[in-house]
């Protein structure tokens, strides 16, 4: 099983998804803006319906729907980004319509595109067994530009993310600077949607990190701790999922979050006893 081409490539893309949510996870927990991936998985959809559209009913042939979800994503983290900066608005209620119209948009495209969509069925709920070659590139290529940034400019993000009024005061530009932080959360969902689809997105993103800060409150140490988490559950999900049939990314998902729901209680139960 492990050297078929469909498994190899399953698992290459899943490293490479892994390492990267890892990482940018790790600001998402610390600075607990979690549901604004959420966001921006579901408002790809306008993205890849609207390549679709193109793709089906225009005869545009070079467009992907993924590279419609990065563009989506990218719009989405700036709008997000703009209204709360420059309105001081709550970000929950921005999170909310972001979400509300990119599904929208999505679902008015899709049914206006002929045929059955099985390619982004594929994309909502995950099929990592998918991935092509041409993906491949796209997700190392995405994978290496943001871990670059990110070992360039750690410093600041972690000031950023434990105390943004802190930072300000040490002259770090802050707006720019959480600017960047969501396009980074962008390219890393788009990442994700090629493993676990965009409705379990923010499995990946946000739950491996999270039981690495059960273990470690260091941002190095849960940054490595989630990156290994997420290898492993991708690895385990795409293994049982082969030999059981069943949907990767559901498989992916179930196994981090009931991993996570254990690790909780065991550690509930150890507070308790003490």
């Amino acid at each position: 099983m492990i050297f078929s081409p469909l498994v190899l490539y399953a698992l290459i893309a899943a490293i490479a998804a892994s390492i990267v949510s890892g990482v940018i996870g790790s600001y998402v927990v610390v600075k607990r803006i979690a549901f604004i991936s959420g966001s921006i998985a579901h408002s790809v959809l306008g993205g890849m319906g609207f390549c679709l559209w193109l793709e089906r009913s225009r005869s545009v042939t070079w467009i992907s729907p993924i590279h419609g979800a990065l563009v989506a994503a990218l719009l989405s983290a700036m709008i997000i980004g703009w209204v709360r900066l420059r309105y001081r608005e709550r970000e929950d209620s921005i999170i909310a319509c972001v979400w509300s119209v990119g599904m929208a948009t999505g679902i008015i495209f899709i049914s206006q595109t002929p045929g059955f969509n099985v390619e982004l069925t594929n994309y909502l709920i995950g099929n990592i067994l998918w991935v092509s070659t041409k993906d491949l590139i796209v997700l190392v290529t995405l994978n290496i530009v943001v871990l670059t940034i990110v070992f360039c400019l750690h410093n600041k993000l972690l000031a950023l993310s434990f105390d943004e009024e802190h930072a300000k005061l040490q002259g770090i530009q802050t707006d720019k600077l959480y600017f960047l932080l969501l396009a980074l959360i962008a390219i890393t969902v788009v990442l994700l949607v090629q493993v676990v689809g965009i409705v379990l997105v923010i499995t990946m993103l946000t739950i491996p990190p999270a039981i690495a800060n059960l273990i470690s409150g260091r941002l190095s140490h849960i940054m490595i701790l989630a990156a290994i988490l997420n290898i492993f559950f991708c690895i385990s999900g795409i293994i049982i999922a082969y030999g059981l049939d069943w949907p990767t990314g559901g498989t992916i998902a179930l196994l981090t979050g009931v991993t996570y729901l254990l690790m909780t209680a065991v550690r509930h139960s150890k507070k308790t006893m003490t």
